[in-house]
């Protein structure tokens, strides 16, 4: 039994810059996954880059959910078509169905749990065995909210996983890497800006090209990531 939510992602008015750009033709489609283990934030991170919002003790995924949304950069307008998997150990074999014919993934680890980095170290292997040869993926270190590096003997400070050990890792096997909080939003525009950058826009593609096998709700009003980060902002991206 396969379960697919088919999530609407309508970002609300006043949450949409006004002056995003003329789009210059065709928005090209970019077939994104999500990997991880389960409770390791996928679903919080692909909500906050969506639909601006973050929602606490979020309620697994069931089989995968979709989401798409329209993002405006300068030289380019990318439609990213997501699909954010389920993390639970009986959902592995459904992986393939999705990472198939995908241009990115996002391997998505908890820094307070270094169990969840082993896992990603999995997924990531299993990419690069079994996906397509030029998928670029990013390995997200979670949870950044939960860490307080200023006091790093601090009870508070939970995490688990070095910065430099996950770091040094996503060198080594040629990923993109960065650190978020999808609580607050912190570097998750910046995963998805770095991933629109690194794939070739030949290997992207465009509505009615065929290769898009699901429908979804787009984000007609999207958003526009040559915007300039507002003060306080931690999550803006530079174009």
């Amino acid at each position: 039994f396969l379960f697919i939510n088919m999530s609407s992602n309508i970002v609300p008015e006043n949450q949409v810059n006004s002056n995003i750009s003329a789009v210059v033709g065709k928005p090209k489609q970019v077939k994104l996954v999500l990997l991880g283990e389960s409770a390791v934030g996928k679903s919080s991170l692909v909500q906050r880059f969506v639909n601006r919002e973050y929602v606490e003790n979020r309620e697994p995924t069931i089989g995968a959910a979709f989401l798409t949304q329209k993002c405006t950069f300068q030289d380019r307008t990318i439609k990213f078509e997501i699909w954010d998997t389920a993390g639970q150990e009986r959902f592995h074999s459904l992986a393939p169905m999705y990472y198939r014919n995908s241009q990115a993934a996002i391997v998505v680890y908890d820094i307070t749990k270094s169990a969840t980095l082993d896992k990603a170290k999995s997924w990531v292997k299993e990419l690069q065995r079994q996906a397509n040869t030029d998928i670029v993926i990013a390995l997200v270190g979670n949870k950044l909210d939960l860490c307080d590096e200023e006091t790093e003997e601090s009870s508070e400070n939970e995490r688990q996983v070095p910065k430099e050990d996950a770091q040094a890792y996503a060198d080594e096997a040629g990923l993109l890497f960065f650190e978020t909080s999808a609580k607050s939003s912190q570097n998750v525009d910046s995963v998805f800006t770095a991933i629109a950058k690194k794939i070739p826009l030949e290997s992207m593609y465009t509505p009615g090209s065929g290769r898009n096998a699901v429908g979804g709700r787009n984000n007609l009003d999207g958003v526009n990531l040559m915007q300039q980060p507002s003060a306080g902002s931690s999550s803006a991206c530079a174009c």
